[in-house]
């Protein structure tokens, strides 16, 4: 059985039996649908044929309107006398002749002679004495196929006189036996036709085929190696031709093996760097291959660089064949001055065939982007650090000398310099603390104590601690005074925070927010929930921040006015641990602001709405 499976699986698979079954089931279409199309013809012009042969003739309607127009006592049998000789000599099955009022008034059949004078009850009959329009359809009744017609009778030279109407019914069983016969004949000459299209179409796919079997076994010797035979030629038709061209093909592989080599051990090279971004040129420094990476680095177009040299592609003023032939590494910035702008580390190899004749290079492009920006910025922190560290210890170390020069002994002058040196202390020691608490949460080594908090009472508790501050500052009688306004709202806002940093953050805010707000402004703060996010928003009526320094409040040491901020005792790191915290909550912090218009901070932090079904821990 499974030789048996195998042998029809091989048969069918084959080319030669594919090429037979095309030619045959076109040839069995082809020979269908002109059938079907002659067979549909032949059955419209046998009915129409059928529907001229039963129509009544015009004298003899003529003679039919006339006896109903007269309508005596006579009519009826004159009327029965036309059908009866008419039907005689037709191949009419039952004639019925009724007058405009739908009564009968003749018929052709003996048997039907009972139904003279009374109405029809066939409503297709009336609808023609009622509208003076023909009705002719073939029906089936029980397996048998009839041709009605029903003609109106008009009287005089109008048709609109409608004395009545002619029903005339004929059998169609003789003329489908006809075309079912000539169908089934057609069917088995189709059949007898495909057979020999068959047997055909073997014939011609054979010689077809022969020869393309033998090029197939000709390109598996190919692919092992052996180039050594060669395929038979049978004629010089186009198998013949691709004969010749397929021996021809077979030489040239044997010649082109060495350059084959060549070209793969290129390829490998490409390949090996494909992580980075990779461009091979030809010996003379033009770019033939590029990758995809190279293209996103260099933000250009396949077509934009191929064939270019790639001195020119890197935008270096050093000819290609010097990068080639010295083989250094240098660093590339492209598109310099734009968002895309990129660093990159570019290196060069030769490709050398066996021979050592040197047929191009690869230049290997490795992104250091970030790794710059990072030693920019360490570099950037260190000089802000030290600048930052400088002016307290400068200032420490004036009033220092000052004191031992003598100005200790004086009871106003030593108290004063004394407390400035306290006050730069503090200072200090805010910025180290500052800058550990960064250090920390950079190192990913803060831990965060998270619990679920109402947002509403937290906020309204730090701000009532900072109305204590207001009243404390009025009963001191200190000149700035300042309103702060609540919009917090009165649903319960459930977030997930650490309520420690979170407290340092807003209190960061608020306290900036009452530096810089003038005497009688009022600072606002509001809680809204946005979807699944609650904003914290702070704003004030202070000087405001320009719009060209909005995008770097939050780096460290950055300041908009150095020296107010200095003077107020500000760190400068502030608001970039505000930052570090919020993002560790997994939400954002930003500030809108103009100048002379006061600033806005926002703080959004991720919100889940908690339904009463939702379970609590019992504590």
């Amino acid at each position: 059985m499974e030789k048996v499976n195998h042998f029809f699986k091989h048969i069918f698979s084959s080319i030669n039996t594919k090429l037979a079954m095309v030619f045959m089931l076109m040839l069995l279409a082809t020979i269908e649908v002109i059938g079907a199309y002659f067979t549909r013809q032949l059955e419209q012009n046998n009915i129409e044929n059928f529907e001229s042969s039963i129509q009544i003739p015009q004298i003899v309607t003529n003679q039919l309107a006339s006896q109903l127009a007269r309508d005596n006592k006579n009519t009826n049998d004159r009327l029965n006398q036309i059908v009866s000789d008419y039907n005689n000599s037709s191949p009419i099955s039952e004639i019925l002749v009724v007058d405009n009022k739908d009564i009968i008034r003749a018929v052709s059949t003996l048997n039907d002679k009972g139904r003279v004078g009374q109405r029809v009850n066939n409503s297709e009959v009336k609808q023609v004495t009622s509208s003076g329009r023909p009705i002719t359809r073939v029906i089936n009744d029980h397996g048998n196929n009839y041709m009605i017609q029903i003609s109106p009778l008009n009287s005089g030279n109008g048709s609109t006189n409608n004395v009545g109407a002619i029903y005339v019914r004929a059998s169609m069983q003789s003329l489908f036996n006809d075309l079912r016969n000539t169908s089934l004949a057609f069917l088995v000459a189709s059949l007898i036709a495909a057979l020999l299209g068959a047997i055909l179409a073997l014939v011609i796919s054979r010689a077809i085929t022969q020869p393309i079997e033998e090029m197939q076994e000709q390109a598996l010797h190919i692919a092992d190696g052996d180039y050594s035979s060669q395929v038979k030629i049978y004629s010089n038709d186009e198998l013949g031709q691709l004969g010749k061209a397929f021996n021809t093909l077979s030489v040239r592989i044997e010649r082109s093996q060495e350059e084959s080599d060549s070209e793969r051990r290129r390829l490998d090279s490409v390949l090996s760097h494909m992580t980075d971004g990779v461009l091979a040129t030809d010996r003379h420094g033009n770019v033939i291959v590029v990758n995809q990476m190279a293209l996103n680095f260099l933000n250009v177009d396949e077509d934009q660089i191929i064939n270019q040299p790639i001195n020119k592609v890197l935008g270096l003023e050093e000819s290609a064949q010097d990068l080639i032939s010295n083989q250094k590494e240098i660093v590339v910035t492209v598109n310099a001055g734009t968002r895309d702008e990129m660093i990159l580390h570019a290196s060069f190899s030769l490709i050398k065939r066996v021979t050592g004749f040197v047929s191009g290079s690869v230049c290997v492009l490795h992104d250091v982007t970030e790794q710059q920006k990072n030693e920019n910025s360490q570099k950037q922190f260190v000089s802000n650090v030290s600048h930052e560290l400088r002016t307290p210890l400068t200032s420490l170390r004036a009033y220092i000398d000052t004191l031992n020069a003598g100005a200790w002994k004086d009871p106003e002058i030593a108290p004063k310099f004394l407390q400035v040196t306290q006050e730069e202390t503090e200072r200090m020691i805010r910025m180290i603390n500052d800058l550990l608490s960064l250090s920390r949460m950079d190192r990913g080594v803060s831990k965060m104590d998270l619990e679920m908090v109402n947002l509403n009472d937290f906020v309204a508790h730090i701000l009532n601690r900072f109305d204590m501050i207001v009243k404390n500052d009025t009963k001191n009688g200190k000149k700035k005074k300042y309103t702060i306004k609540r919009e917090l709202g009165s649903q319960a806002l459930w977030v997930e925070i650490d309520t420690d940093k979170m407290m340092q953050v807003i209190d960061n805010i608020m306290n900036n927010a009452i530096k810089y707000s003038p005497d009688g402004g009022v600072i606002t703060v509001r809680l809204v929930q946005n979807q699944n996010h609650v904003i914290l928003s702070i704003s004030d009526q202070g000087l405001g921040i320009p719009r060209k320094d909005l995008g770097k409040i939050f780096d460290r040491f950055y300041r908009v006015d150095k020296a107010r901020s200095r003077a107020q005792g500000g760190t400068g790191l502030g608001l970039a641990i505000a930052k570090e915290i919020v993002e560790a909550h997994r939400g954002k912090i930003w500030a809108d602001s103009s100048e002379g218009k006061g600033s806005t901070f926002y703080i959004s932090l991720p919100y889940e709405p908690m339904s009463e079904e939702d379970d609590w821990d019992e504590v």
